[in-house]
């Protein structure tokens, strides 16, 4: 029943293939910067967050590339979260940064400020020679642009520091410390690469360790510099530099002792006082190195992916029969929930061998009582959810919407739940499991949906929800942990499995082509998975079998704190 191999790259008799036919293609990481931006707010600073978009050879619009964090009150944002995008150097990709004042909770950019755009191409940002690229803003301001290739490094660093006896900054005698690290480009220039949690009211903290990968923390250069600035958080967002100080990844290695214990020095403090020595101290507590395998080696050893799909049966989706219905069907034309079963499904089933998908409904009176189910097949069967690809699925869908009577409420619990109880029986490294949640509304059993999913979170299981038709979709982002950590009854999630992804953004376009918007959703929610994966096996000390993931997980350098 949970049966699969990865058929990719075996070859059956004759002569061996010859080498795959692929344009030139490379992963390039883009950081984001801005000064001197429009003040929206009125009694405080903007709130900038940039969304980037992009447009591709043939196509005529633009789609979502990803998002930075939104920074608290700054006209001179720096964002630490990065764009990544396959670069094509025969292609010409076309770019187009959007930045906003993120004032309200929506996840939609039309419900907020516009602070302007900047457009140019992923060539002119590769080809400005290593260097940052300026570009004005069409609202006011400057925005700053860095490309640089992604390293292929597979090395994770795990460090913990330490600060002693840092300068007081806040005005009753103690700071609020926080560190950000800074990767030297070839430029000779230091972009932000990973921000470290606030600690308040102390002068002698000790932070989270810090987990990055090298190919982030400096290329996967071991030589390479770094940088590290130790800030005082303030509210209004201008924080105070306490001190910086430089290391390589080399040094680090070395662990602690007096060569991984750091001077921070405030160069303003140094310039205006002769007799200043330096602003605290930060000291290395431990760190350790490993090579983390990737979600490809994974699937090419052997784990198997298991499918399933539920569908929204509730009555805030319309009749059916009649074309305002988000399931409405069409001749030749798919509704909302074909092409996210279509988008998500046609990409997971090439992990799958046997090609049986479980297939579910929730919200829905089912014959032949007309009773209540968060639960039912989508087949119609008692006791067998399984459809036969993803046709199988989108004929069981269309045959219940002719057999079930839509109803509510909108209840996520029990299909989560019934993916969880066959996850819970397989966890063995072997097989994971993804659910798909195509729903129209907004969730009315929120905190059995927050348990279920805080409990699944220690499950070889992610969970995808996609949002279709025009709901105010805000309160989902809560159950995405993209930005905090789920929790439910004092319980914290162990990891984030929620992928949150609103359809109407990859729709409504000039283009008007489904099969585009696909490709767009499909990018859009897997984006994830393969994080999400490593994420679980790495934790429950699954590798990859041998023969394919070359060697042990290698520790460069463990010394306990």
């Amino acid at each position: 029943m949970f049966s699969r191999r990865m058929q990719a790259g075996m070859h059956q008799g004759g002569a061996p293939p010859g080498p795959p036919l692929m344009a030139p293609m490379s992963k390039v990481e883009l950081t984001v910067s801005a000064k001197n931006l429009r003040d929206r707010d009125a009694l405080s600073k903007s709130d900038p967050l940039c969304i980037l978009y992009l447009k591709e050879t043939g196509h005529d619009r633009f789609f979502e590339i990803g998002r930075t964090e939104m920074i608290k009150d700054s006209l001179n944002p720096q964002w630490i979260r990065k764009f990544e995008i396959d670069y094509r150097f025969e292609e010409r990709q076309l770019l187009r940064f959007n930045i906003y004042d993120w004032d309200t909770k929506s996840t939609k950019p039309e419900d907020q400020d516009s602070l302007g755009s900047v457009e140019c191409s992923l060539g002119e940002i590769m080809g400005h020679q290593g260097s940052q690229l300026s570009k004005p803003i069409t609202s006011g301001g400057t925005l700053f642009i860095q490309g640089d290739e992604v390293s292929s490094s597979k090395e994770v660093v795990t460090m913990n520091f330490k600060g002693v006896d840092l300068d007081k900054k806040d005005f009753l005698g103690k700071s609020d410390p926080f560190l950000i690290f800074y990767r030297c480009n070839d430029a000779s220039t230091y972009l932000p690469v990973h921000k470290t949690e606030v600690i308040k009211k102390t002068l002698n903290p000790i932070w989270k360790p810090i987990i990055v990968p090298a190919r982030t923390l400096c290329a996967g250069d071991h030589n390479r510099s770094i940088k590290i600035e130790c800030y005082d958080w303030d509210s209004d967002g201008g924080h105070d530099l306490i001190g910086e100080c430089y290391t390589n990844l080399q040094r680090l290695l070395e662990g602690p002792g007096n060569t991984n214990s750091y001077e921070l020095i405030n160069p303003k403090k140094k310039a205006k006082k002769s007799s200043y020595k330096d602003s605290g101290k930060l000291v290395l507590n431990s760190i350790t190195s490993h090579v983390e395998p990737s979600f490809l080696d994974y699937i090419r050893g052997g784990t198997q992916i298991h499918f399933t799909v539920a569908v929204d049966f509730t009555a805030s989706n319309g009749d059916p029969r009649t074309p305002a219905s988000l399931h409405y069907l069409q001749p030749g034309v798919d509704n909302q929930y074909s092409l996210a079963i279509k988008a998500v499904g046609e990409i997971i089933q090439d992990y799958d061998s046997d090609k049986m998908f479980p297939a579910l409904g929730f919200g829905g009176r089912i014959p032949p009582n007309w009773t209540l189910s968060h639960e039912f097949f989508l087949n119609g069967s008692p006791d067998n959810p399984y459809c036969q690809g993803i046709e199988g699925i989108l004929q069981a869908y269309f045959r219940s919407l002719e057999t079930v009577g839509l109803y509510g409420p909108t209840n996520f619990a029990p299909v989560i739940n019934h993916v969880a109880r066959f996850a819970q029986s397989h966890q063995d490294g072997n097989n994971y499991f993804i659910l798909l949640i195509i729903t129209d509304g907004v969730i009315c059993d929120i905190p059995d949906t927050k348990k279920a999913l805080v409990e699944a979170s220690n499950l070889p299981m992610s969970v995808i929800i996609v949002g279709v038709g025009n709901e105010d979709f805000s309160a989902m982002e809560q159950l995405d942990g993209d930005d905090h950590r789920l929790s439910f009854g004092g319980k914290y999630a162990e990891r984030d499995i929620v992928q949150f992804v609103e359809l109407r953004r990859h729709l409504g376009h000039k283009s008007g082509s489904h099969h585009y918007s696909q490709v767009l959703l499909a990018k859009d929610v897997l984006a994830e998975i393969p994080v999400q994966l490593v994420s679980w096996m790495k934790t429950h000390g699954y590798l990859p079998k041998a023969a394919v993931f070359q060697g042990p997980i290698n520790t460069h350098a463990v010394v306990p704190q």
